[in-house]
């Protein structure tokens, strides 16, 4: 297992970030999974076994049920250099601050959260969601009131845009806070948004990137095939709806892809997908979940996967995102002056 700095702090993380959306089985979740204790113990053995160090989760993944598992599987037994991370942000409950990033519902969420997951101390405390209600100065220091109080010790965010990045980052460095080293997104072969305005602010500002659903929701696990109706059991069975697919066509130009590269080299196409995500410069993280231990051994065998540059040009052929304003413009213009952030969104479309 690879061990890589969270953005510019001295943390190191594995490649591979243990997800636990599947424990629990509580209201929306059920449709992801409903582990218990003894199924999710196995499965987060089977993970620090394999040299993973940080697990991750958040409050509103079954209504909390999901910490309250990872903290009875733990519990006094968490093993040296195992990390936790967690996230709040999501409504909690009734009331009208029981939702959003509210200095309030922040350090109470936390509070809640280390109670859950009978620890003194969260590792990575992300805002799970933008709060477009909550001045980013009340929320910039909350999050630094949790790390002084020492029951944080690095905060990131997860799902924001370009814009609020670089204001909570401007507002921390002015009110000298503590800053995000990271932010969790989606980002995938079939989802390649991020590569516009996130991963090059990433590398810009020495953000790590942790990268949710890496295998679309399964949509890119090889199970899903053109003109196959879902698989009993998956997820999109079930009514999932995200990642939203906007080409179907393309979606399965690139399943067809990666399974084609997964049967050249004896491996799995998710194999192939998140190796592909692994390889990415901006990446440092890549989460892993699963329903089953042979989905969470297929995932992990990834860390060992290695693609050739042939092999990422093929994916990058049928999965390359259009380049949309203003970096057509810059593209066409400024080619000769782009820095090592541009090149994250226009490296593939110079070796074109």
């Amino acid at each position: 297992m690879e061990y890589r700095l969270l953005g510019r702090s001295g943390l190191k993380i594995s490649t591979l970030t243990m997800g636990t959306m599947t424990f629990g089985g509580v209201g929306w979740a059920k449709m992801v999974g409903d582990l218990g204790i003894s199924e999710a113990k196995k499965m987060i053995d089977m993970c620090i076994d394999a040299g993973i160090n940080l697990i991750d989760t958040a409050n509103a993944y079954s209504d909390g049920e999901c910490e309250n598992i990872i903290g009875d599987v733990l519990s006094g037994k968490r093993p040296q250099g195992v990390l936790l991370a967690t996230k709040a942000r999501f409504s909690m409950g009734d009331g009208p601050n029981d939702q959003g990033l509210s200095r309030y519902h922040l350090i109470r969420e936390c509070e809640a959260s280390l109670k859950r997951l009978k620890t003194d101390v969260i590792d990575l405390y992300q805002v799970h969601e933008w709060d477009g209600q909550t001045p980013l100065e009340e929320t910039m220091e909350a999050l630094d009131t949790l790390i002084r109080q020492g029951k944080v010790r690095y905060v990131g965010c997860s799902n924001y845009s370009g814009w609020h990045i670089m204001k909570a980052l401007g507002i921390a460095n002015e009110h000298r806070y503590q800053r995000f080293v990271s932010q969790q997104i989606h980002y995938t072969l079939e989802a390649r948004d991020a590569e516009y305005e996130l991963l090059p602010i990433s590398i810009d500002q020495g953000l790590g990137v942790l990268v949710w659903s890496p295998l679309a929701g399964g949509l890119l696990s090889g199970k899903h095939r053109r003109n196959q109706a879902a698989p009993e059991g998956t997820r999109q069975f079930a009514g999932w709806t995200e990642p939203p697919i906007r080409d179907e066509n393309r979606l399965w130009n690139i399943v067809e892809t990666l399974v084609a590269i997964g049967e050249e080299r004896g491996v799995s196409a998710a194999q192939v997908a998140l190796a592909w995500l692994i390889g990415r410069k901006a990446v440092t993280s890549v989460i892993i979940g699963g329903r089953t231990e042979a989905q969470f051994r297929d995932n992990i065998a990834a860390a060992e996967l290695k693609l050739t540059g042939e092999e990422r040009k093929r994916l990058d052929a049928v999965s390359l995102p259009p380049v949309i304003y203003p970096y057509w413009h810059q593209l066409n213009t400024v080619s000769d002056r782009l820095g090592e952030a541009d090149l994250e969104l226009f490296g593939p479309h110079l070796d074109r």
